[in-house]
């Protein structure tokens, strides 16, 4: 069964246009999706249906085989427990107030998880490559790849099935977006995750499937690699040529304390 499904699925912010036309997508565990396109391709307005964030104009999102109803609470929290999200810039995205332990742990209540929470957060702390001493700071005091870590253990803590990543890596430098895809790698093989980017190497290191925007419109979706060798829309031959790479992921990961990042 599918996790999240949309059936013909249009979006409009205004009577006059549309932002998204015609989509119909499947999300299916074990399989990550890349989501591609250009600013202003609508990557962002669909991430937002995904998310149960906004509704659809027309049309129709499934969540686990049934239509999701975002006024049905005891519905929502399935779905918010299951579905997580990791947004793009890691100095905004995190409560400078609030000490690492509180932002991690800030799903387990809100979700209302029973569980012993600060061996859950010290877990997803070990997970995501820092030390447990990190739960007694706050925000400012660590680098930008080391706050997109603590984002990704606060999205992982409540243990979803997918996770929804809006470019997660582009407000970093190079070495640090490595080590973060890295970090997503490693976690990969029990969550589903899926990728929200212009960056077409990004998705390719990542994802088995991706899907290509183009004002609205799915223009190209299937196997990446297929994509990739041989695109078939010229819009994915556009976007081939013009958008730079990065390079492959060879750094090491620093398991022990994430100081790296």
């Amino acid at each position: 069964m599918s996790m999240i499904e949309l059936r013909n699925v249009s979006f409009a912010y205004t009577s006059r246009s549309r932002t998204l036309q015609d989509i119909n997508l499947t999300l299916n565990k074990g399989c990550n999706l890349g989501i591609v396109g250009e600013s202003g391709s609508g990557k962002t307005t669909l991430l937002r249906l995904l998310l149960g964030l906004n509704k659809p104009t027309t049309g129709e999102v499934r969540f686990e085989g049934s239509p999701l109803d975002l006024g049905n609470r005891r519905m929502m929290r399935d779905f918010r427990r299951g579905v997580q999200a990791v947004f793009q810039d890691p100095y905004s995205s995190l409560d400078p107030r609030q000490r690492v332990f509180d932002i991690i742990a800030e799903p387990l209540r809100s979700l209302r998880i029973e569980c012993d929470r600060k061996t859950a957060v010290m877990q997803v702390l070990g997970a995501v490559g820092l030390t447990e001493d990190a739960a007694e700071r706050y925000p400012h005091e660590f680098s930008g790849g080391q706050r997109q870590r603590i984002a990704i253990a606060r999205a992982i803590v409540s243990r979803p099935d997918l996770v929804l990543a809006d470019e997660v890596v582009s407000a970093l430098d190079l070495s640090t977006r490595i080590r973060i895809v890295e970090l997503l790698r490693q976690l990969s093989g029990a969550i589903t995750f899926v990728l929200v980017s212009h960056d077409l190497s990004l998705v390719s290191s990542l994802c088995e499937e991706m899907i290509i925007l183009e004002r609205g419109h799915i223009v190209e979706s299937g196997k990446t690699q297929k994509i990739l060798t041989s695109p078939g829309h010229g819009y994915t031959q556009k976007l081939l040529a013009s958008i730079p790479r990065m390079p492959p992921p060879t750094a090491s990961y620093d398991e022990a304390g994430g100081t790296q990042s």
